[in-house]
């Protein structure tokens, strides 16, 4: 399924507000003051992935994404995960996955570029 498709489906979901209120009135008390907002700037498909960055500092090795997100194109990261998939370091259908989100949702879905320095100021050393 598209990613445009699956938009289309969500705006379709219908809902009676009031029913929910009734339900989750804390919860409907934080929608509509929208007080509890945190931003979503990156998508992660595979679980392991997404929660590397708690335990960064366990020690570190970077994976796929973090050598992506020190791209500057799409056309850099394509060749990132082309060169991971020939070496064998990631599997065909993880690189098939990062194709397809480097495709349908963009350079920065997989999270803001990473800067020099950036995990030496996550581990307080800077």
């Amino acid at each position: 399924m598209r990613i445009c498709e699956l938009k289309k489906e969500i705006d379709l979901i219908e809902y009676d507000f009031e029913e929910f209120r009734r339900k989750f009135p804390n919860l409907a008390k934080e929608i509509e003051w929208q007080s509890q907002r945190i931003p979503i700037d990156s998508v992660r498909t595979d679980g392991k992935e997404a929660e590397k960055e708690t335990y960064l500092e366990q020690g570190f090795e970077p994976s796929a994404v973090d050598f992506i997100r020190r791209c500057d194109t799409e056309q850099q990261a394509l060749e990132i995960i082309n060169f991971l998939e020939e070496r064998k370091e990631i599997e065909h259908e993880y690189a098939m996955r990062l194709r397809r989100q480097l495709i349908v949702m963009g350079l920065r879905s997989f999270g803001s570029k990473k800067r020099p320095g950036y995990y030496l100021q996550k581990v307080h050393v800077l």
